[in-house]
């Protein structure tokens, strides 16, 4: 059974709302329901927005009894940023 395609990071990272949770993780991990309560959207929303960060590599969780606790999983942006620092060297010769 073929694996399910990673989620594109670049259309993740698209998104205004993804990007302020990052940011808010970039400090300390936090539940869904600490990210959702820094937004004036739904649960469900948020809910959304994490799991586009979970399936392009950008953000992991862990279970704790009832909770989801969310945190950055760094793998993920050292992929993109390797990707970026090949523009960065400018061009090859």
């Amino acid at each position: 059974m073929p694996k399910k395609a990673k989620q594109d990071v670049w259309g993740a990272l698209a998104d205004g709302t993804r990007r302020e949770i990052l940011l808010l993780l970039r400090s300390r991990p936090h539940t869904a329901g600490e990210l959702a309560d820094q937004f004036e959207l739904t649960a469900a929303t948020v809910s959304h927005h994490l799991a586009v960060l979970r399936e392009c590599g950008l953000v992991l969780f862990e279970r704790r009894a009832q909770t989801l606790i969310y945190s950055l999983d760094t793998e993920g942006f050292e992929e993109a940023s390797a990707y970026l620092k090949l523009f960065a060297r400018g061009r090859r010769k």
